[in-house]
């Protein structure tokens, strides 16, 4: 239940913040908006308030705003073509597209604000605390385990997890001598650290070190901060997630991420359930990276996308007069095919997840 109720409430506050944006630009350079729907398909409920109709609608996966002229074969008499989408500016137009994906990215930027502002910028403690000791690795092999404080490495005390990783580094392979407090114990544990292969975070090879196969502990302290300073770690923190989000999409084309990892729905509300469960912050930060993820892939230049039109709308910038009908047509049933495509592949692999999850229990 908290998996489909915090579903419910992250994409739909999500939906809402992308067409706001398209709203709200539209306004802004005189488009009468017709409708302003947060789903797709049948009207579950409606309301009009001067020339705009507000919907709920059945099929929650999505929203529209639908635009007085928007279809370029509408018949538009003169004294109504200032209030049409077809007859602004080409600028103008790509405003109100671009709106949506962007306000997306901004209001991810209010979300880590919040974050940073009212709770403090979050950073690990710095300590020699283990958080995981990888199975069969030198680690668990010479008896370390999740929870252990490491103290000391060869008579260097241990304050920072720095410290700790270089020190196995630099043992060039040699036995080192490992001080560590187990709940109210102290013991030394030897171990010989092994060269083994550095990945990055998508799993690819980075080169070679000596390891132990132990990790960090990823127990977090929150800083104090002032609203301006949030502001800027605000900024930082969306840029990162944007560039990380766009090398995923990469990685993904690249086949370094398999596209089994793809998830859809499904796997949205379950981690939406496990961030309501583990706290505010947590669910917090989940709709900032779901919000960044939105806006991204809403950029890209595919038809029926925002990032689709855009290109439309280049183009037409570029020749002076926009593509014909029957171009725009055939581009937008490719987009459709590509993305219903992509919604059945993610529900299978939501589906197929579920059920080794059920074999495995």
């Amino acid at each position: 239940m908290n998996s489909l109720l915090s579903f419910i409430l992250v994409l739909g506050v999500l939906i809402f913040v992308h067409e706001l944006g398209h709203f709200l630009l539209a306004k802004l350079f005189g488009v009468r908006v017709l409708k302003f729907s947060l789903g797709f398909g049948n009207k579950l409920i409606g309301k009009k308030w001067g020339d705009t109709e507000y919907l709920i609608s059945a099929f929650p996966l999505g929203g529209y705003v639908k635009m007085f002229g928007e279809q370029p074969d509408e018949e538009i008499s003169e004294e109504e073509q200032a209030v049409s989408f077809t007859h602004k500016t080409v600028w103008q137009r790509f405003g109100i597209v671009v709106a949506g994906p962007l306000f997306n990215l901004f209001f991810a930027v209010f979300l880590f604000w919040l974050m940073f502002n009212f709770v403090g910028l979050p950073d690990f403690i710095e300590s020699g605390l283990i958080g995981k000791v990888s199975p069969g690795s030198v680690a668990e092999k010479a008896g370390l385990k999740d929870g252990d404080l490491i103290l000391s490495i060869d008579g260097q005390d241990i304050s920072t997890w720095t410290q700790v990783s270089d020190s196995i580094r630099d043992s060039g392979g040699k036995e080192v001598q490992i001080v560590v407090q187990r709940k109210q114990e102290t013991m030394t544990i030897a171990a010989t650290p092994a060269m083994d292969k550095v990945k990055n975070l998508f799993g690819e090879e980075v080169g070679e070190r000596y390891l132990l196969g132990i990790s960090r502990s990823e127990q977090l302290e929150y800083k104090n901060t002032s609203p301006v300073e949030a502001i800027k770690y605000a900024f930082l923190q969306t840029w990162n997630l944007i560039v990380l989000t766009l090398l995923g999409i990469v990685k993904i084309i690249q086949q370094v991420v398999p596209a089994s990892e793809l998830g859809g729905p499904i796997r949205i509300a379950e981690l939406a359930g496990q961030q309501w469960e583990a706290g505010l912050m947590q669910l917090l930060h989940f709709t900032g990276l779901l919000s960044i993820n939105l806006g991204i892939l809403n950029l890209l230049p595919i038809p029926v996308l925002d990032g689709g039109h855009l290109v439309f709308l280049g183009i037409e910038a570029v020749r002076g007069k926009p593509l014909s009908d029957q171009a725009v047509i055939w581009a937008q049933k490719v987009g459709i095919a590509l993305l219903g495509s992509l919604m059945i592949f993610v529900f299978y692999n939501d589906i197929a997840r579920l059920v080794r999850q059920w074999l495995a229990a």
